[in-house]
């Protein structure tokens, strides 16, 4: 089912950052953010915000980007607390290892969306194994592959040429020819590129 890329714009400017859910496009001057730098919508007007508020929008912004629904989040919300460290870092280096997020970082999908379904339709494989669950958490030593017919390899190949500019994160390692890559170590929280202030979101889900 095709997206409405309208809506898709509309959301990251009504957010005021990029989300990069248009993969490539984000990054070019066809991005809505670049060309409209303002909410959508006639008359809006600058509204007075609050604490709670500002907390809730951190949160959607992090829902959003990585692609995961409210039960979702709280799923690794609980997680994250379970483990030692910092709780917001644990977090977000949790949303870090999901495999949809791996497999757009290994540049082997043109967007966040054809990541995920990718993998929800089987066509990566972890370790040899097929996985179709998009929120897999990867371990470190993991060698992720696309697999499947020649017009799904054709598709990561024209990916990794589309993405062959962007770098790879330094705790994956990228295998473009053989289009698949590998999780050299788990992520810490400066490998991840977006910027989030975890405090906030960790502030409202602990109320």
């Amino acid at each position: 089912m095709a997206r409405n890329t309208t809506n898709v714009c509309k959301l990251c400017r009504r957010e005021g950052v990029k989300l990069y859910l248009k993969g490539q496009r984000c990054s070019t001057e066809k991005c809505g953010v670049n060309r409209r730098d303002y909410p959508p919508g006639q008359h809006t007007r600058p509204k007075k915000g609050t604490d709670y508020g500002t907390q809730m929008r951190e949160k959607q912004k992090v829902k959003r980007i990585y692609g995961v629904l409210e039960r979702q989040f709280q799923h690794y919300f609980a997680m994250a607390q379970r483990q030692k460290g910092n709780t917001g870092e644990n977090l977000l280096v949790l949303m870090e290892r999901r495999l949809d997020n791996v497999v757009l970082n290994l540049g082997l999908a043109f967007s966040r969306f054809d990541a995920r379904q990718m993998v929800a339709h089987g066509h990566v494989y972890v370790n040899g194994s097929r996985i179709d669950i998009p929120g897999y958490l990867v371990r470190a030593g993991d060698e992720i592959q696309v697999k499947g017919t020649d017009k799904i390899k054709k598709k990561a190949v024209d990916a990794t040429e589309m993405n062959k500019g962007n770098p790879v994160p330094a705790w994956l390692e990228a295998f473009p020819t053989e289009i698949k890559g590998r999780v050299i170590q788990l992520p810490k929280r400066e490998d991840v590129s977006d910027t989030i202030n975890e405090q906030l979101i960790i502030e409202l889900c602990s109320k």
